[in-house]
Order: C-alpha cells, then sequence, then structure tokens
C-alpha cells in the first residue's frame, strides 16, 4: 500500500524580528473635539489618547503594510524571496477581492508564497501568530510573514462619539522562523459571536446601492469595557496558564491597544508585578485595531532594547467579538 508523505516537524518557532510604519500625520485631541462637542480633557480621562497618528490621503494601507514588512525583513537578514507565507490581517483592505497579502507580497518578491487576508479586526495579528506558529511547526514553511495594518481614518464619521476620536493608521509586522524551543506559546483564541453588534459597522456594502451612506465604525462603549476588562483578563490567563509560566516571568504585558483604562484593569487583574513592563502606545498612536500588538512591541523593544528575549504577554480583542493571546519570545 502506497503511504503519503509526511512533513519534517519541528520542536517550535519564535518571531525572529518586528517592523513598524505609523501614520505621519500626527492628530492631537483638539482637532477632532468640535464635531463630537468634547473636550481634550474628556478624551483624555476615557481613552488615555493624548494624539493619535493618521495616514496621509495618498497613502494606502498596503503602503503601511510594505514599510512595516520590509524593515521586519531587513531586521531579519532575510529577503522577500525567503518567505513561504504571508498572513496580513486587516479591515482596511479597499476592495472585497483580491486580497491585500497577495499584493503585498508582489511588492516584497515573495512570488509565489502563499498568501492571505484574515479580517478578525484587534484580534486579527494574534490569530495570524496562530497561523504562522503552526505553520513553521508542522513543516509547511521556514519563514512567515505576519502582518497587522489598518486604514482606519478611512473608515471614521468624525461626528461619532462612540469611536472615531480613537482610531488611527498605521502597520507592524514581524518575521516568525523555526526555533530549537517553542518562542510561542499554544494560543488561547476564540470568539462570541452573540456579541456581534457590539462594534460593527453602520451598515453594509449592498446598502450603498440603495442610497445608503459609506459605513464607519461604531461601538457600544460601556459593553466592550466590561467585556475586555473581565472576559478578556480571564482569557490572559488562561494563555499564561498555557505557556507554563507565572505573571512574574513576564519581561513585558503587551496588550491591544483599546484603551488606557482596560490595559490599566487589565495589569491590575493579571497582578503584574512592577517589574514587567506595560505596552501603553495608545496614548500617541491611538487603537489601530490588528496593527496595534505588533506596534507597541515595536515601540517597547525601542524603549526597553533589554527587553529582547524575554518573555511577553500579548491579546488581542475586539470586533466579532474575537480573541487570541499568546506568551512569546520578544524578538
Amino acid at each position: 500500500m502506497t503511504t503519503l508523505a509526511s512533513l519534517p516537524t519541528r520542536a517550535g518557532s519564535r518571531i525572529l524580528s518586528v517592523g513598524a510604519a505609523r501614520g505621519e500625520v500626527v492628530v492631537p485631541n483638539e482637532e477632532l473635539v468640535g464635531p463630537i462637542d468634547s473636550s481634550d480633557e474628556w478624551i483624555r480621562q476615557r481613552t488615555g489618547i493624548v494624539t493619535r497618528v493618521r495616514a496621509g490621503e495618498g497613502v494606502q494601507a498596503v503602503d503601511l503594510a510594505e514599510t512595516a514588512s520590509r524593515e521586519a525583513l531587513e531586521r531579519a537578514g532575510l529577503t522577500g524571496s525567503q518567505i513561504d507565507a504571508v498572513i496580513v490581517s486587516t479591515i482596511s483592505n479597499t476592495v472585497q477581492t483580491p486580497s491585500m497579502a497577495a499584493l503585498l507580497t508582489e511588492r516584497l518578491g515573495a512570488t509565489p508564497a502563499p498568501a492571505f487576508d484574515i479580517s478578525a479586526a484587534c484580534a486579527g495579528y494574534a490569530y495570524g501568530v496562530a497561523q504562522a506558529d503552526a505553520l513553521v511547526r508542522s513543516g509547511m514553511a521556514e519563514h512567515v510573514l505576519v502582518v497587522g495594518v489598518e486604514k482606519l481614518s478611512e473608515i471614521i464619521d468624525p461626528t461619532d462619539r462612540s469611536i472615531s476620536f480613537l482610531l488611527g493608521d498605521g502597520a507592524g509586522a514581524v518575521v516568525i522562523g523555526a526555533a530549537d524551543e517553542p518562542g510561542i506559546s499554544p494560543s488561547v483564541w476564540g470568539s462570541d459571536g452573540s456579541h456581534w453588534e457590539t462594534i460593527r459597522m453602520t451598515n453594509s456594502l449592498g446598502s450603498m446601492r440603495d442610497g445608503e451612506p459609506w459605513p464607519t465604525l461604531r461601538q457600544d462603549g460601556q459593553k466592550v469595557f466590561r467585556w475586555a476588562v473581565w472576559e478578556m483578563a480571564k482569557k490572559a490567563r488562561e494563555a499564561l496558564d498555557a505557556a507554563g509560566v507565572e505573571p512574574a516571568d513576564l519581561a513585558a504585558f503587551i496588550p491591544h491597544q483599546a484603551n488606557m483604562r482596560i490595559i490599566d484593569e487589565f495589569a491590575k487583574q493579571l497582578q503584574l508585578p512592577d517589574s514587567v513592563v506595560i505596552a501603553r502606545d495608545i496614548a500617541t498612536t491611538g487603537n489601530t485595531s490588528a496593527a496595534s500588538i505588533p506596534l507597541a512591541m515595536h515601540r517597547i523593544l525601542e524603549e526597553h532594547p533589554e527587553l529582547s528575549g524575554g518573555l511577553a504577554l500579548q491579546i488581542g480583542f475586539g470586533a466579532g467579538l474575537v480573541y487570541g493571546a499568546q506568551v512569546v519570545v520578544l524578538p
């Protein structure tokens, strides 16, 4: 009887490098408060955001993805031709199809690597890391590029008080490769569609044929806050358990940059010691959905290069409602 060939499995994978691209336009709170009848103080108290960055009118999300990816490739000492798969997490693709990943793969010279998009919003980067880890450990890929990228400024209603003032533009990219020991823990991920309308678009693309306006993002802020603080803190603890580590073993905590109050409450519930550096990139970058975790990782390593090689707990959560978390070794 003929048997099928199998791929050689590997002991583990790890993040080899990280790259970033931020919108070049700095937008302070004062520029946004008029249309939402608010104030700089109100935004700071509710979210911790002082400024957010947004891309210029001529910059597309894929441009940000390319910039971040090229930095990650350079830092990993690789060329595009050495990438075996490209995974892009985004809700900012300008077309339903083809995928942004396919275009990015062509720009980077990674063709014919398989390429696909993930639509998991703020959890999308963690989803991509989970899939890249599986691809590498199974032997299906040697190096995988994972990108979280958003140009959320294109789907904002400036008069919306629920979410418009939170959002920014940017991209973060990591290269994940084989390792002799696991550098990415088992992922804790899932979804809860019963809260599907909590973070949503105002209408569908199809409704535009009937004269409805361009769809924009909206959220039920209080429901999102409660769900994130109480339910996602549990998932963060599950991720620590899956990795077999305690909070004191961490060098850094890198949550999705949704809201400074959520980040601070996470730290309290996880009882993180003072030795753990907590990413608070949201203060000057804003909420960049799928891009927020790799952007925050990039920033934290720039400010604290001594954390390289340490353990970081990362967790993404958002529209869907979807979530994903892992403990990773920092590049």
